[in-house]
Formats: structure tokens, sequence, C-alpha cells
């Protein structure tokens, strides 16, 4: 059994939906805080209500402004923050270099990758605190290979997470901070279901050795050991859950 510090403070970015409804369970279930920053009231309100643990707090995590507000009131109410989970992204639907207008570029990478930024400079003083900081930055099988039917700036964005996700690992060091990224490939979520008809479900699934979409919950497994003590000597490093699609 992975071990764990008991009680973490937790904070998970998009944490109502999808893989942040996945991971904020995962760590509500073992008994730690979880911090749910998220733009869906409705959603947040929801995941909230079902885990005793969690907490939502209404953040648009590509607001300065908003998330200095929400990182002060966590600090508040928590001594430290043990784990940062920066998951909030996406895109809405797949783009060429065309048809991607210039405000679609920016609202992308400021969802998938501003945010990151963002939310891990507010985190910062509070993560110092804790005697075992984590971040786990959720990038993408699309920022590292060419993949089918995308967004030229989801595509840059998740790129960018990698790229930063070390050099946050080689800055934090210091401070006993581990750094990691996890690159999914297809994860079955509302979302991509709503995106997507099922020919071009099946078509994917296809084009993975697995055979299969991962689910959420998987994803959310990994978060959870690259938050464990096991991984205490790992970082800097982008993890490949992708069921082969990828192999390095």
């Amino acid at each position: 059994m992975t071990e764990r510090p008991p009680g973490r403070i937790v904070i998970v970015t998009g944490g109502a939906v999808g893989i942040g409804r996945a991971t904020t369970t995962a760590f509500a279930d073992l008994g730690d805080l979880v911090y749910v920053l998220d733009i869906d009231p409705e959603a947040g309100s929801e995941v909230a209500g079902l885990n005793e643990h969690a907490t939502f707090i209404s953040c648009d995590v590509t607001s300065p402004a908003e998330v200095t507000d929400a990182l002060r009131l966590i600090g508040e109410e928590s001594d430290r923050i043990d784990v940062l989970v920066n998951n909030a992204g996406g895109f809405r639907s797949p783009r060429t270099l065309e048809d991607t207008s210039f405000e679609e570029w920016h609202q992308i990478l400021d969802l998938n990758l501003t945010s990151v930024f963002l939310t891990t400079q507010a985190a910062l003083p509070l993560l110092r605190r804790s005697e075992s900081g984590r971040i786990i930055n959720l990038g993408s099988l699309a920022g590292q290979l060419n993949t089918w039917r995308t967004a030229p700036p989801y595509v840059a964005a998740k790129a960018g997470v990698h790229g930063l996700t070390r050099l946050m690992a080689s800055e934090l060091a210091e401070d006993g901070i581990t750094v990691n990224a996890l690159a999914p490939s297809a994860v079955l979520t509302e979302r991509i279901e709503s995106l997507r008809d099922k020919a071009e479900l099946e078509a994917t699934a296809a084009t993975i050795p697995l055979g299969r979409y991962q689910s959420p919950e998987e994803v959310a497994a990994w978060v959870l050991f690259l938050a464990s003590s096991e991984a205490g000597f790992m970082t800097g490093q982008t993890v490949s859950v992708n069921g082969g699609r990828f192999m390095t």
C-alpha cells in the first residue's frame, strides 16, 4: 500500500469534472483535505457535496486576481499545502492552423499553461511549509508527438507544460518540492465523449495498442503515486501513461 502523510492538504485545479473530479475523489477517499478550484459552481458544489473532505472554491485559474484570492483563503484555513495538482485544461473542439482564431489561441494557452504558472507561483509560500511538497502537472500526449484531431494551441500549451515542469523541478529542488508531469493519451471523459461521435471514438481507440481509452480514475491513480513518499526521489519527469500509443 502506498505510504502517505496523514491528512495532507491538496489543491486540484479543474477538480470538479473529468480527471480532476476523479483526482479529487481519490485524495478525499484517503482522508486528505482537498481544495477544488474550478470555474463551474454547479459541478464544484456537487463534487464537494459528495466528498466530506473536499472544499469547493470558485476560481478562474487564468485570472491572477482570482488565483491570488483563492490561495489567500486557503492560507487562512490551512497552514500549508502538501500537494498541488495543476489539472485545469482542455480545448473546446478540434482545429487546424487555419481555423484557429487569435482569441481562441490565447484562451487555450491561458487555460492549459498560464494557469500552471499562476497557481504554482501563488501556492509556493504554502508549499514551502510542507515537509514533502509535491506538484503534479497534467500534460498530454499531444505535447509529445503529433496526434489526431486536437488543436494547435492545446498542443503548444501541453508541450509548454512539460518544459515548465522541468524548470520548476530545477528551481524548487532546494525547497524539497518535487515537480512532475503526467502525459495521458485518450482519456474517456464527458468532454471527450461530447466532442467525438462513436465512429471517432472507435477510430482513436484503434490507434492505442491496448485497444481502449483510459479512465479518469487510472490517471488519478498515477497522480496519487507522484504525490506519495515512494516518488520522493523523482522530479522533473513527464510520465507517459498512454496505453502504448507513444513508446520511448
